[in-house]
C-alpha cells in the first residue's frame, strides 16, 4: 500500500472544505439592470429603434466630442448627390468655391494621398464626405462625455501653466 503524500492530503482536505461550503446564491439587484443602448428590452428580443432625430439646419459649427473627430455637417444634405459620378459638397466646399459660397473650405489633409504626396485635387480616398462627416442633430447623448477640446484648456498668454502635483 502506498503512503499518503502531501498532495494527497491537500486534495482530501480541499474536497472536504469545499463540500461543506454552502453554494453561493445569486444576488438580485433592487433595480433591474438595463443597457443605455437597449433599454429594458431582453437580449433575446429585438429592441424598438429610437426615432431618428431631425437634422439641424442652423449652419452653426459645433465643438468636437472627442480628439480627431471630423467636423459635423451643420446643415441638411437631403437630396445631395454623393456618389462616384458627383459630389454635391464640392459645389460649396471645394477650395476654389469656398470664398464665393461662404462655406468652410475642405481641409488641406483631404488633398494628400496615402503616400503623403499633396495633390492638385481632392484625394480619391477623401471623396465620399459622409464616410467621416455626419449631419448634426439636437439629440440627447446616449452616454456621458467629459472631453475637453485643446482650445478650451490652453493657457492664456501671461498666465503660468499649472504645475503637476508635488512640483514647484
Amino acid at each position: 500500500m502506498r503512503s499518503l503524500t502531501v498532495i494527497d492530503v491537500f486534495i482530501a482536505v480541499s474536497l472536504f472544505v469545499f463540500s461543506q461550503a454552502a453554494p453561493a446564491q445569486p444576488v438580485i439587484p433592487a433595480e433591474p439592470f438595463h443597457d443605455a443602448m437597449r433599454g429594458t428590452t431582453p437580449v433575446d428580443e429585438e429592441a424598438k429603434p429610437p426615432l431618428i432625430a431631425p437634422t439641424e439646419n442652423k449652419d452653426v459649427i459645433r465643438g468636437r466630442a472627442y480628439a480627431q473627430q471630423p467636423p459635423t455637417i451643420p446643415h441638411k444634405i437631403d437630396g445631395y448627390q454623393l456618389d462616384k459620378d458627383a459630389n454635391r459638397c464640392l459645389a460649396c466646399h471645394a477650395r476654389s468655391r469656398a470664398a464665393e459660397s461662404g462655406a468652410v473650405p475642405i481641409g488641406i489633409s483631404h488633398y494628400v494621398n496615402r503616400d503623403n504626396a499633396t495633390l492638385g485635387s481632392l484625394s480619391p480616398r477623401r471623396y465620399f464626405c459622409t464616410q467621416c462627416h455626419v449631419t448634426q442633430a439636437d439629440a440627447k447623448p446616449l452616454v456621458g462625455n467629459t472631453f475637453t477640446d485643446v482650445e478650451d484648456v490652453r493657457v492664456a498668454p501671461g498666465h503660468a501653466a499649472p504645475q503637476p502635483a508635488g512640483k514647484k
